[in-house]
């Protein structure tokens, strides 16, 4: 080993056991703490954070320092008696450590020693006496109440009495945990600061006791006094109440009525509106069903014409054919020219026809023009009407306007009544003040014999002032409720006028819509129907057109082929048609027969079905006379209603003017009793015969009966 490893491991060595020795004998002192050392020299040392202590030599002792607490506590005859020798009964807690200087550490360590010095015991033994000696001299300088009451003085107090010197140990702090008076039961009647103690504490809990009972009595009295005036104003409230109940009953009542009445003449309204638009639309359906009617009608008059152009044309062309064979007959050299005007005369029936169609198409003009007209009415009804329910809501936004006007006209009136309810209070409680300060003036004047009649007028003024709040209140709970009711009579109108408002232009809106949608309807139906009506009569004309055109043509052809036949074709062909036409005079002629006899049988049945007819005797033949009498009565109808000269010389008679049975007796009456001498008669003797001897009314009707012939003559 070389000297070098040597002295390097000798002073490894010694490095190691130096921090043995350190760590062995190293002492680390804790919070709280003081560490005290004797070593070698006359005065120990005092460490509060650590050190090498090493045996022999040193000698080290350990001293709590952290905080202690001392209790004192004194009650019952060993209580506290203070300065109005009132005893009481306390509770103190001291706080003490060792002030933390090398000085008081050792001062203590000597003293008191080390280990006795971190005992509370020993500590409580120390001080106890001083405490308690400073207590009492405190408590002494104090009566209770203040003792009570300025505690923080009581406990600085103490604490300036302990002072500073306590042998190395500083008072922190005292706290006073409990403090109460002593109870009576554990005083000494004997002792004289007790006897003393006593009759304090009964005088002052009997000042008390009255001053308690005093209190309880104004308490009790206060709140009699807050009952009556609490049941005074429920009962006023509940009066209100009613009052108001009442009112909200009748006002609801009267709103509900209104509200009805509106509601019903709404309906009524509405429910005449719904029946003038049905009547309107019944109008408007009778119009154009009449529209149609005569368009029927039109058409059937065009169809009636047509047929009887038809007719006529059948008639023509059978004078033609007339003409034709007279034609061919005698005129051979001018049948070229009448085919030419045959031709013109056919040109012109055609011309004719145009002309009737147009006549057609400017009657479905004017029936389109008058439907024109009509809904050119209807919108200019619908205009007025709109123009009538513009005007209508301007008048209700003139409610509207109005009546917000009376609701901020009713609450800047409530407003004025509750100031000035307000101001009559505050003068109501400046003349009670006034009276009342009065009344205590003349009451200090007159002091004794004037306290009644002072007593009086307060009485008075508090009655005085009592009914000026009562009257105050009642007027504010006026003004109160006339407000509200304003307010709520306003609100309501104005929903009411907004409902009303809202209401009304819904319906003119929709009723606007309606009437416009029906406008638009009807205005479509109308063009559709002048559409359609246009329509129809181009088919129609262009049918007739091309009938006519088609007509034309065959009468054309049939022309072409008469002319083309032979004379025995043309004999044939002629015999062949006047068969025909023969044929079918005879059916037409059969067919009205039939009808005539079903027309007889129906008279006859519906004359034989009221008629009384007794059938007594006869063989048989009685059915055939009657029938015979019948056919002679229907043969002289026939004859009369055939003959327009009968029907001129009886018009009186067939109008029922005159009876023929009268003027039949009165003319043959007048000739004579003898039916020989009218059988003698001749036509012209019978009228010689009237003229000259028959009486003014035979001859007033001969007269007559001549003139009606003459005029039929003429």
């Amino acid at each position: 080993m070389t000297p070098v490893l040597f002295s390097i491991a000798i002073f490894g060595f010694f490095i190691l056991c130096a921090f043995l020795l350190f760590v062995k004998f190293y002492n680390k002192v804790e919070q709280g703490k003081a560490m005290i050392v004797n070593t070698l020299r006359s005065e120990p040392e005092v460490i509060f954070t650590g050190r090498m202590v090493y045996p022999i030599i040193h000698k080290k002792e350990m001293m709590d320092i952290s905080l202690k607490t001392i209790v004192i506590k004194r009650s019952g005859n060993a209580g506290l008696i203070c300065n109005d020798n009132i005893r009481a009964d306390i509770e103190v807690t001291f706080f003490v450590h060792v002030n933390k200087t090398a000085e008081d550490v050792l001062r203590v360590a000597q003293t008191v020693g080390c280990e006795r010095a971190s005992s509370p015991e020993i500590l409580e033994e120390l001080f106890a006496a001083k405490f308690a000696e400073a207590l009492k001299t405190v408590g002494k300088s104090m009566n209770f109440e203040d003792l009570y009451l300025a505690r923080d003085k009581f406990r600085d107090e103490i604490i300036r009495q302990i002072g500073d010197n306590l042998s190395g140990y500083v008072l922190e702090d005292a706290a006073i945990d409990y403090l109460e008076q002593t109870p009576l039961d554990r005083l000494d009647p004997n002792n004289i600061l007790d006897a003393q103690g006593i009759r304090k504490i009964t005088e002052l809990t009997a000042i008390q006791h009255v001053t308690t009972n005093e209190l309880q009595r104004n308490e009790q009295m206060q709140i009699k006094k807050k009952d009556v005036e609490t049941t005074e104003t429920i009962l006023e409230l509940q009066r209100q109440q009613a009052e108001a109940e009442a009112r909200q009953l009748r006002e609801i009542t009267s709103v509900q009525a209104r509200e009805k009445a509106e509601s019903d003449r709404v309906t009524s309204e509405e429910h005449a509106k719904a029946e003038l638009a049905r009547i309107q639309a019944e109008q408007q359906i009778a119009v154009q069903q009449e529209n149609m009617q005569r368009e029927k009608e039109v058409a059937e008059n065009n169809r009636k014409r047509a047929v009887a152009i038809e007719e006529e044309k059948v008639t023509r062309a059978r004078q033609l054919e007339i003409v034709d064979r007279e034609r061919e007959v005698a005129l051979q050299e001018i049948e070229k020219e009448k085919a030419v005007e045959i031709e013109k005369k056919a040109i012109a029936d055609v011309v004719r026809e145009r002309i009737v169609v147009d006549r057609t198409v400017a009657e479905q003009e004017e029936a389109i023009k008058e439907l024109r007209t009509v809904a050119e009415a209807d919108r200019t009804r619908q205009a007025i009407v709109i123009g009538a329910q513009a005007q209508a809501e301007e008048k209700l936004v003139l409610q509207v306007k109005a009546a917000e006007a009376d609701e901020r006209s009713a609450k800047h009136k409530a407003v004025q009544e509750l100031t000035l309810a307000d101001a009559m209070l505050k003068v109501a409680e400046k003349d009670s003040e006034a009276k009342k300060r009065e009344a205590e003036g003349v009451e200090a004047m007159n002091a004794a014999e004037g306290l009644a009649a002072a007593r009086v007028m307060l009485v008075q003024a508090d009655a005085k002032e009592k009914d000026g709040l009562a009257h105050a209140r009642v007027k504010i709970a006026d003004a109160d409720a006339i407000a509200k009711l304003g307010s709520a009579e306003a609100e309501s109108l104005r929903l009411k006028l907004e409902a009303e408002a809202i209401g009304k232009e819904k319906l003119g809106l929709a009723d606007v819509q309606v009437k416009a949608a029906d406008a638009d309807a009807v205005i479509r139906q109308g063009d559709a129907t002048a559409h359609a009506l246009a329509k129809r009569g181009e088919a129609e004309a262009s049918v007739i057109q091309a009938r006519f055109a088609a007509e034309s043509q065959g009468l054309n052809d049939k022309f072409a082929a008469m002319q083309a036949m032979s004379d025995e074709t043309r004999a044939h062909e002629e015999f062949r048609m006047r068969l025909d036409y023969a044929h079918i005079e005879t059916m037409r002629s059969i067919e009205a027969n039939v009808n005539i006899a079903s027309e007889q049988a129906d008279v006859l049945g519906q004359a034989l079905s009221k008629a009384k007819i007794d059938i007594v005797g006869g063989e048989g033949d009685y059915f055939g006379k009657f029938v015979n009498s019948l056919a002679i009565g229907k043969a002289i109808d026939g004859t009369i209603g055939k003959s327009d000269t009968l029907q001129l010389a009886l018009k009186d008679h067939l109008a029922g003017e005159r009876d023929l049975i009268t003027d039949a007796k009165g003319l043959l009456g007048s000739l004579g009793q003898s039916a020989d001498e009218l059988q003698s008669l001749s036509a012209a003797a019978l009228l010689h015969k009237i003229g000259s001897e028959g009486t003014p009314e035979a001859k007033a009707a001969l007269r007559n009966l001549l003139q009606t012939l003459g005029q039929n003559k003429g």
